[in-house]
């Protein structure tokens, strides 16, 4: 009886893992690249599908740190309550160095991104 429940127990558990691992494989995390000059992100608009994104942020010799705040479009982007927190880098990215953030799933809408350690515009990136 103890093997049939750990055989069963077993099953179950790879059943599960593969599962995870297809839908996984359906919704790769997919890059985003940034590169930050002083005052301004090189990448003015972005338009991209709905799924999970890493951000990739480069300090191209923009300030002495940089970051990234992303924000639905329509909230007040100066609130940090509307701030999309998954996209925030790691680590500020210092002079020279590029910085990621944690994983961040984007649905259909707009979004505005900006730097407010180096300051920038607000740039807009579509979800389609």
């Amino acid at each position: 009886m103890k093997k049939v429940v750990a055989i069963l127990v077993v099953v179950l558990a790879f059943t599960f893992s593969s599962n995870a691992q297809d839908k996984m494989m359906d919704n790769p995390v997919k890059t985003i690249s940034l590169e930050q000059t002083k005052g301004e992100f090189v990448q003015k608009a972005l338009t991209v599908s709905e799924g999970t994104y890493v951000f990739e942020v480069s300090n191209n010799h923009a300030a002495k740190e940089v970051g990234l705040v992303l924000v639905p479009k329509g909230k007040d982007a100066s609130k940090p309550e509307n701030h999309i927190k998954t996209a925030y880098v790691t680590a500020v990215a210092k002079d020279g160095e590029t910085q990621k953030t944690k994983a961040t799933t984007l649905a259909k809408g707009e979004y505005v991104y900006f730097c407010p350690l180096n300051p920038t515009p607000q740039y807009t990136l579509t979800v389609q």
